[in-house]
């Protein structure tokens, strides 16, 4: 047993004892927990007292959790407090980013341009279903206080695990290339084509550097900050809503009325981009990170409830924000696109003397990013071209930023990596920026834009990788406890993860059709089908397989007091007990009880009966691994503790 001293947030003089326990397996599993406050003359456990980090344990993906956010207390409002909200609003506005990236923007400026406001129903509805899935995500890091990504490495083996990696950094790569590419476009269109595109991704690249050190400064700093571009996008695209004006009874039929009057193949095809376009795989991964920013007692049930409850709230505030900024876009192109002939644009270019005029001088009407912006200043003047693009701007700085994020996190998550943070930044920015820049390079601007459709069938391919393992381990109750999925929401959540997945196999399939009519692509297509169709067949087997992951104290999981290495045990990936030390040798700290299995439930707890409640809230005299203590002989054994430590 050894004693360190420390420091927490807010400047208190803390000590804290550690002991190595030898699991079964031979790997060494550090415990700790802290005392009071250094001037308090006696060391008595206090019940349900939260297991703190020393100041010298760092989580593996510590890059946005210098510091937490302190929850207040409101006494006065017991039911649901301003106060308490303030504090857990963050995480989802950050996770909203995603649905207003430059691939979203695109998305709804070609559905109003093919559909008018016909799709808006579709819109809000895939905005409903990712509201589901970010609750579940976020609800997976409050339980357990690991993000997606961990949890995916102590449940699944090696190679399942380092396959379903790979099909994560592929969805964030597909992802970064737009958001990038959408970024180097508004300077493009900013310094009217003096900015080429490649200059526009290296500026980007610097940049999101130096705006992910905010957090240095703060991390309501930097939260700010991106509320703040969150901002300007309302402002920008809100300006071009006003301009245009568009039919308000057309704007709520269309919203509230699923159905597609006279669509053909077009509408149903751009129908299921927005879905595609709308949830993103990355992102599930995200949210489940980014809620771990907030100092959570998971040791009580009730915190772990108003967590969970304050960051749906806050979550659904900022998808209905995100919501209102992708039906602006869209209302814009179906009242001033929609119906146009191109004539009539390249006219209205002219005449208004419009840089870049010349993409509408063709025999085809299409409309993206690029044309979106200009076509808006040939309508409207300049100003709503420069308007766009600052709006265009902050969606994608706003994006990659977030984007680097997730890869960081997605990256240190699956692989477990402990590298010095400008390392991490540097590698995994550099493993989605190097494609971009290489496209960038050798491709003009109208070649960019019309990648869109590619990318987004590439993330929409990704999305099982996603929505699988969040649904297996929200319904497991060996890793959520008492708060796991309903039977209800767990078959819910199933059927409309299934839908999901196969509009976007649908979505997938029209792609294929555009690809060159050769034997060798027809080979090559249908042996990457085949190895897609098995693996995600083997993750959803592995989801109806019983889990016997044992309880975990989430804050010792997340990097803390629990440390684990790379060498440890996918703790579902068996049908047996978990290999986290299937019988471990663990010394007897003075209770009653022998030692038993991690996650077993036996007379008292494994780990010395002590009197901290389950990161679950399953019962209050649940321990930190899930069994269950007597509370006199938690009170006994603590007596003993002190005596012997004395």
């Amino acid at each position: 047993m050894t004693f360190e001293k420390w420091r927490d947030s807010s400047g208190v003089s803390r000590f804290t004892w550690k002991m190595e326990v030898q699991t079964g397996s031979g790997n060494a599993v550090g415990l700790e927990d802290s005392s009071q406050r250094e001037n308090q003359s006696d060391s008595r456990w206090q019940e349900n007292q939260p297991i703190r980090a020393n100041a010298s344990s760092s989580s593996v993906a510590s890059a946005y959790f210098n510091n937490k956010i302190i929850i207040p207390e409101d006494q006065q409002h017991p039911i649901f407090s301003f106060k308490k909200l303030w504090a857990f609003t963050g995480p989802g506005f950050l996770m909203s980013i995603a649905y207003l990236d430059p691939g979203n923007i695109e998305s709804d400026l070609r559905s109003g341009s093919v559909a008018q406001f016909k799709l808006l129903w579709v819109l809000m509805s895939a905005t409903f279903l990712g509201l589901l899935m970010q609750r579940l995500s976020a609800r997976l890091g409050v339980v357990t206080g690991m993000h997606l990504a961990e949890v995916c490495y102590r449940s699944y083996p090696r190679v399942p695990r380092l396959v379903l990696w790979i099909m994560v950094e592929i969805a964030i790569i597909g992802s970064d290339m737009q958001e990038v590419i959408g970024t180097a476009i508004a300077f493009y269109l900013l310094s009217d084509g003096k900015i080429p595109l490649y200059a526009g991704v290296l500026i980007t690249i610097a940049d999101t550097f130096t705006f992910l050190f905010l957090d240095k400064y703060g991390l309501r700093k930097l939260e700010g900050f991106f509320a703040f571009l969150i901002l300007i996008m309302v402002v920008t695209f809100g300006y071009e809503y006003v301009m245009v004006a568009p039919d308000q009874p057309a704007l709520l039929r269309g919203m509230f009325v699923p159905f597609c009057e006279d669509c053909g193949p077009d509408q149903v095809l751009q129908a299921v981009a927005i879905i595609g376009a709308i949830i993103m795989p990355h992102n599930i991964y995200l949210h489940s990170a980014l809620v771990k920013s907030r100092d959570v007692d998971r040791t009580k049930r009730d915190h772990i409830q108003e967590a969970n409850k304050y960051f749906f709230v806050e979550a659904a505030i900022a998808l209905f924000i995100s919501f209102l900024i992708n039906v602006f876009v869209t209302a814009v192109f179906a009242e001033g696109f929609y119906g146009r002939n191109i004539t009539q644009v390249y006219d209205s270019c002219i005449e208004r003397e419009v840089p870049h005029a010349s993409v509408f001088n063709t025999t085809n009407l299409e409309v993206d990013i690029f044309r979106g912006g200009v076509f808006l200043g040939c309508q409207f003047g300049l100003a709503a071209m420069y308007i766009w693009a600052v709006g265009i701007l902050a969606a994608g700085q706003s994006s990659t930023m977030t984007g680097t994020y997730t890869g960081q996190f997605v990256m240190e998550g699956f692989l477990n990596l402990k590298w010095k943070r400008w390392i991490r930044v540097l590698f995994t920015r550099s493993i989605a920026i190097f494609p971009t820049i290489l496209v960038a390079s050798f491709s003009g601007i109208q070649d960019l834009t019309q990648m869109n459709d590619m990318l987004n069938v590439l993330m929409s391919m990704q999305l099982p990788f996603a929505l699988i393992p969040i649904l297996t381990f929200t319904s497991s109750e060996s890793i959520m406890g008492d708060f796991k999925n309903g039977r209800l929401m767990s078959v819910f959540t199933a059927l409309l993860a299934v839908l999901v997945i196969g509009i976007n196999l649908f979505f997938i399939s029209v792609y294929i059709h555009s690809l060159p009519s050769h034997w060798a692509v027809y080979v090559a297509v249908s042996v990457l089908v085949i190895l897609y169709l098995t693996f995600v067949l083997y993750l959803c087997l592995s989801c109806l397989k019983p889990r016997e992951t044992p309880y975990v104290l989430s804050e010792s999981i997340s990097g803390t007091s629990l440390d684990l290495d790379s060498e440890t045990p996918d703790f579902g990936s068996t049908a047996n007990a978990s290999e986290f030390g299937s019988t471990p040798k663990t010394p007897d700290f003075g209770s009653t009880a022998k030692t038993s299995e991690f996650g077993s439930t036996p007379n008292a707890s494994d780990i010395g009966s002590t009197p901290i409640a389950s990161d679950f809230g399953s019962t209050p005299n649940t321990s930190e691994y899930g069994s269950r203590a007597n509370s006199s002989a938690v009170e006994k054994d603590h007596t003993k503790r002190n005596t012997s430590s004395q």
